[in-house]
């Protein structure tokens, strides 16, 4: 039986009706999802880029492999942030491939979500150093480790044995990071220059100097002989020159350390008594080098000392009593009595000049007092 025409169009209108309703429908539920995602970017927004709840300048430490989550976390933990769902979110559609760098950072008052992101992926941590001067004792050196000032955990076990730092600025980023792994990098890096200078030394001075550690002990001589760096090529040769015709060093820095062994800084020479006292590091008194280094030489005077000068010096004095104008050298001792009255004349004209000035502005002190007093006899 054939159904009428009429019903047929009836039942294919209510189909395409209920099709349109339910376009209709979802028409209308993408609109409002479209609506709510567009009122929860534009409130995300606000909140990622509106003034942060800390109202004071605040240290934030970043850990080493801290991923996206655990930074967002601390960050709202600490107050930093008011919401971590929202700086991750933020994150993800505007930085995903920027990377959280460790260190610690000092985040200012009141930053924003936005400031924060910028200075954890793109700023600098805050820099954390320690420099050990060229020629500066083990003892001293550790000393300046301990400082609390420097930012570092844990404490040094013992003190460091002498000659085993190598000088320069060492620099970290993490405020938990420990002084012993900061000087341990202090020694690793003086064992690999010491490597460094005696795999490369010139084969010549074999002949004195026999290991790594004699080298050391010279390179710390030398170092405290001469703050000029043109000189120590130089003075490493007068003490070889020596040390080939069985000369004593008779260097005075070597004196003074028997007396301080590094704990102090005398600045001065030695006395006539200090000068026959019996101790291992009197090259006044021993023959050879002293039984260990007097300090921590730096990584250009151990490769001058394994690479000294070709010269036939055997002796030298300073030129005057600035160490800045380094010295003369001589390869005979009648020549280095005239370079040693050369060096007296000098200091005493030094001398001279002081006083001469010294008495030039007490007299225009005196003047000035006199002006002020009313005198007007001037």
């Amino acid at each position: 039986m054939s159904v009428p025409a009429e019903d047929s169009r009836r039942r294919h209108k209510r189909r395409r009706n209920g099709l349109v309703d339910f376009g209709n429908a979802v028409l209308t539920f993408l609109v409002l999802v479209i609506i709510a995602a567009a009122a929860f970017a534009y409130f995300g927004l606000q909140q990622f880029t509106a003034p942060g709840p800390k109202s004071e300048e605040t240290a934030f430490v970043i850990d080493e492999g801290s991923g996206l989550n655990s930074v967002a976390t601390r960050l709202a933990d600490q107050g930093i942030i008011s919401n971590s769902y929202i700086f991750r979110a933020a994150v993800m559609a505007t930085a995903r491939d920027a990377k959280i760098l460790p260190g610690q950072y000092i985040i200012p008052a009141k930053a924003s979500m936005a400031d924060i992101l910028k200075i954890v992926t793109s700023g600098e941590p805050v820099e954390f150093f320690v420099t050990v001067p060229e020629g500066e004792t083990a003892f001293l050196a550790a000393e300046r480790i301990r400082l609390a000032s420097n930012n570092l955990s844990g404490e040094l076990t013992g003190d460091p044995k002498e000659g085993t730092i190598l000088p320069g600025r060492y620099d970290w980023t993490q405020p938990t990071t420990t002084r012993q792994s900061v000087l341990a990098d202090m020694q690793k890096r003086m064992s690999a220059k010491l490597s460094e200078a005696w795999a490369g030394r010139d084969k010549s001075i074999d002949d004195v100097i026999k290991t790594p550690e004699q080298l050391l002990t010279l390179a710390s001589l030398v170092e405290k002989e001469t703050r000029v760096a043109s000189e120590h090529a130089t003075v490493a040769s007068v003490f070889v020159n020596r040390l080939r015709r069985g000369m004593k060093l008779q260097t005075d820095p070597s004196v003074l350390y028997g007396i301080t062994l590094g704990k102090s800084v005398l600045n001065r020479g030695p006395t006539s008594k200090e000068l026959r006292a019996e101790t291992p590091y009197n090259t006044y008194v021993i023959t050879g080098l002293p039984p260990g280094p007097i300090a921590n030489p730096a990584g250009a005077t151990l490769e001058a000392t394994a690479h000294p000068a070709a010269t036939k010096f055997l002796y030298f004095v300073a030129k005057s009593a600035d160490p800045a104008d380094g010295h003369l050298f001589a390869a005979t001792y009648a020549e280095h009595r005239r370079n040693v009255a050369a060096y007296r004349q000098a200091v005493k004209a030094a001398e001279a000049s002081e006083a001469a000035e010294a008495e030039a502005a007490k007299e225009e002190f005196a003047a000035s007092e006199a002006v002020g007093a009313g005198d007007t006899t001037q």
